[in-house]
């Protein structure tokens, strides 16, 4: 598979590490797991969507592009390294934020993600949830071309075929290490939301056969839905990169169960596997993401969920950035 034919500009410090979680191990008393550590990406303090910018921000500099136009909810992961990553390539960034929380804190609105997409300077435009953005994107695109710019739409999470080949490529990335350590790997799990991240690893373990499972812990669609949003995307880039029809419908797969009252409202099990990773293995995951992940995670090591299962690994989505956003709502105690 010849990812090198598609435009693409570094921004990831890759590849990310492969880690034992000896701690969380012993602790769970299941499979040893380990995490695939795409908070370290490093650029804006890391996560998953540096490794699809690089092909995304690729295809723009190709069309020459010079503004940036995304969307994302008020703590997006997403528009904080699409607006890094629009500095680093000398473009300007228009960003649409949706309020998709109920009340939000003054935290939530300021802090977090929300101040590094301020600090990066990109240009903020808020928006009530449930907004038609394919519209509200086109207004600006519109608006930027008749200012004299070259707008190019980056879609939320840089979820579409494009930046899917950053996890097609974090597939094979991931098989070369585990060829390196000699480790079989039985269950591979993610986070997913916009679908991109688990579109491009399933795309990627399918077409090398590798015969690894993925599975997506959701953090906000119910599950049939997700699972359709992760296969249609996934059926595109599989055409994308010349593989037609190496990804089944049984091969998508969302446990949604995690999800809460609603995307990006915190719950207690979440709380409680983000302070247990801080106090086990010093790492931090994020309360919208990565640790609503997480916890699906420990929840199903600890009901048999991953009966005969010798090796897990976690694919950290990253998004650390955002705890700061929600430290009045998370249960911290010494």
């Amino acid at each position: 598979m010849l990812l090198s034919r598609f435009p693409r500009t570094p921004l990831a410090h890759l590849p990310t590490r492969l880690e034992h979680l000896p701690r969380l191990s012993a602790h769970l008393g299941g499979p040893e797991i380990f995490v695939k550590r795409d908070d370290c990406t490093g650029l804006a303090t890391g996560g998953n969507k540096t490794r699809k910018l690089e092909f995304v921000m690729g295809d723009a500099l190709r069309q020459g592009a010079d503004t940036i136009v995304t969307v994302g909810a008020v703590q997006s992961n997403h528009v904080r390294q699409t607006a890094a990553a629009a500095c680093k390539l000398g473009m300007k960034c228009e960003v649409l934020l949706e309020h998709r929380i109920e009340d939000p804190s003054y935290t939530y609105v300021s802090s977090g993600n929300v101040l590094l997409d301020r600090i990066f300077g990109a240009n903020i435009r808020e928006f009530p949830g449930g907004t038609d953005f394919d519209q509200a994107m086109a207004d600006v695109v519109d608006e930027v071309s008749k200012a004299g710019g070259k707008p190019y739409i980056v879609p939320g999470g840089a979820s579409n075929p494009i930046g899917a080949l950053g996890y097609v490529n974090c597939a094979l990335e991931l098989l070369n290490q585990a060829n390196e350590l000699g480790l079989i790997i039985d269950h591979l799990i993610t986070a997913t939301g916009s679908a991109g991240t688990q579109a491009g690893l399933i795309v990627g373990l399918k077409a090398t056969n590798s015969g690894i499972p993925l599975l997506g812990i959701g953090v906000s669609a119910a599950k049939d839905a997700q699972e359709d949003k992760v296969f249609s995307l996934a059926v595109e880039t599989a055409d994308y990169i010349g593989a037609p029809g190496c990804v089944d419908r049984d091969d998508v797969i969302a446990n949604c169960d995690y999800v809460g009252d609603s995307y990006g409202v915190p719950t207690e099990s979440m709380n409680e596997a983000v302070l247990l990773l801080a106090r086990l293995e010093g790492l931090l995951f994020d309360p919208v993401y990565s640790g609503k992940a997480l916890a699906g995670l420990i929840d199903l090591v600890c009901s048999d969920g991953f009966a005969g299962a010798k090796n897990i690994v976690f694919l950290h989505t990253g998004g650390s950035a955002a705890l700061f956003a929600y430290a009045d709502q998370l249960n911290i105690s010494a």
